[in-house]
Parts: C-alpha cells; sequence; structure tokens
C-alpha cells in the first residue's frame, strides 16, 4: 500500500487494484505539490464540509466519474453540485468494491457557503488486503478514540496543528487510546496559526508508545 502525504489533510492510498483520495483539498493549498488533474481515483472520501477538506472533491468526482462518499446530508450536497456522491452515517461498515467504509465520531463542526452539511467524521477504512486505515479528520481528543481502536488499526492519521483541531499534546494521547501500528500527522504548518514541530509530536509517541512516526512533506510517499 502506497500512501501519499497532498498536504493539510489530503492523503491519497494506493492499494494494489484501487485509488482512493481523502479530503482532497489541492486548489489553493499553499503546500501542495500537485494539481487535481494528477489524480483518477476509484472513490474520495470526506470527512467533513469545509473548504479546506471538500477540497477539489467535487470537480474531481465530475471528470473521473468516482463517487464522493461522505455523510448523509454532505453527500447530498456534493450530489447538488453535479457529483457522484453516496450518502452514510456515523455507525456500522459499508462495503464496496475497495473494502468497506466506516464513520466514526468527531468533535468539530461541518458548513459550506452558508450550508449545514451534517456531523463531522473520521473514517475507518479497510482495503481488500485487510489493511485498517483511521483518518480522524479535524477533530479534538476524545475518549471514545479507545473503541476505534479496538479495530485495531494499521495506520492513523491525525490532525496535529491546535486552533482548529487537537494540539500535539492531545494527538499523543490519541495515540495512546488508538494503538495503531503507525501514525502519521496532519492537518499542520499548512497556515500561520497551525504551525508546530512534528519532530517533537514524534518523539513523544515513540517514547510513550510502540507506535511508529512516520513524517511525510506535503508530496511525499511512503510505502505501508
Amino acid at each position: 500500500m502506497k500512501v501519499t502525504f497532498i498536504g493539510h489533510a489530503a492523503v491519497e492510498i494506493k492499494t494494489e487494484k484501487h485509488s482512493l483520495l481523502i479530503d482532497p483539498f489541492i486548489t489553493g493549498n499553499p503546500v501542495a505539490k500537485h494539481k487535481p488533474e494528477d489524480f483518477q481515483p476509484d472513490a474520495i472520501l470526506l470527512t467533513h464540509g469545509h473548504a479546506d477538506h471538500l477540497g477539489d472533491a467535487i470537480p474531481i468526482s465530475k471528470r473521473t466519474g468516482a463517487p464522493i462518499i461522505a455523510i448523509f446530508e454532505l453527500a447530498t450536497y456534493c450530489q447538488s453540485q453535479g457529483a457522484k456522491a453516496i450518502g452514510m452515517n456515523i455507525g456500522g461498515p459499508s462495503r464496496f468494491a475497495f473494502g468497506t467504509v466506516q464513520l466514526t465520531p468527531a468533535v468539530h463542526s461541518s458548513s459550506h457557503d452558508g450550508h449545514y452539511l451534517g456531523e463531522p467524521c473520521g473514517i475507518v477504512l479497510t482495503t481488500l488486503e485487510n489493511k485498517k486505515i483511521y483518518h480522524a479528520g479535524d477533530t479534538a481528543l476524545f475518549g471514545d478514540m479507545a473503541l476505534i481502536g479496538k479495530l485495531g488499526l494499521d495506520l492513523a492519521f491525525l490532525p496535529i496543528g491546535s486552533y482548529y483541531t487537537m494540539d500535539p499534546d492531545a494527538a499523543v494521547e490519541a495515540v495512546q487510546l488508538l494503538k495503531p501500528k503507525i501514525v502519521i500527522p496532519i492537518h499542520y504548518n499548512t497556515l500561520p496559526a497551525i504551525q508546530q514541530d512534528p519532530q517533537q509530536f514524534r518523539a513523544k509517541v515513540e517514547s510513550r508508545t510502540e507506535t511508529k512516526v512516520i513524517i511525510l512533506h506535503p508530496g511525499e510517499t511512503t510505502t505501508i
């Protein structure tokens, strides 16, 4: 499995047979090295409707035919804008050609251009190769992350920027609850308000847990 950090909270996940985008904020992303046209996803997964997460999902969906998978209200909005979308809700997993998607709670908000777009979510993606990936979206720390961790996570994407989300210390606590094999920090250093040192985050995580931290710069790819 190849993981590319596009920047901010946007990632591409490539398995043996499928390509997936999560929160593809590319256009207007000051740290992104890619263009929307660089991606041909089989599906686009969204955690919530803020512009820095919805990003280029709608135009990419319209160009490629890839469905947007999101909570019901956000999916309905994307459909109203001409995209193909599949609405879900927080609860059990739904099966797709590339694996399963389960939406989890997140402590945040979700809107776009004055439209309320449903509850913010995290995403647990289970690939056909049985890799379990948790993308927390934008969230504060919450105790039920321990329940998500019981799913047995291979990889977690966690925000560390503070101001809008968890700060690095809260994200360390999240790692202790989630117990993923690997964590990749996201949602930091895109804007002045969310400047953080990921090396300090890595040092704390790896000194207190058995989790490995992989730090990716925008545009970098790692194989897991």
